[in-house]
């Protein structure tokens, strides 16, 4: 059984910072990419940021030079470092990483429960 732990959501002023985490915990063999989402009311889910299991990374545009995405691989954790936050980062945040709970088992996507990150104005 894979499970992914995030924590770190909240309310925060427009211009603040959250930083977010999500751990993997269970029976891992490895973890691939990694990546968080955002789904805000009446929208539909978005990628906010992704890491490779090689540390490359890529963001939505909204975010680019705000967020920062990193790992630790050694502790099959990630993390979103939420920096210049605005009204509209407002959303639910989800995690998700493709495992591998064997050498010889198939790539699985596993997500998240979800952080509320609240940004007033």
């Amino acid at each position: 059984q894979v499970q992914l732990v995030e924590s770190g959501g909240g309310l925060v002023q427009a211009g603040g910072s959250l930083r977010l985490s999500c751990a993997a915990s269970g029976s891992i063999f490895s973890v691939n990419g990694m990546a968080w989402y955002r789904q805000a009311p009446g929208k539909q889910r978005e990628l906010v940021a992704a890491i490779t299991s090689g540390g490359s990374t890529n963001y939505a545009d909204s975010v680019k030079g705000r967020f920062t995405i990193s790992r630790t691989n050694a502790k099959n954790t990630f993390y979103l470092q939420m920096n210049s936050l605005k009204p509209e980062d407002t959303a639910v945040y989800y995690c998700n990483a493709d495992i591998k709970t064997t050498a010889w088992d198939t790539t699985t996507r596993y997500w998240g429960q979800g952080t509320q990150v609240t940004v007033s104005s």
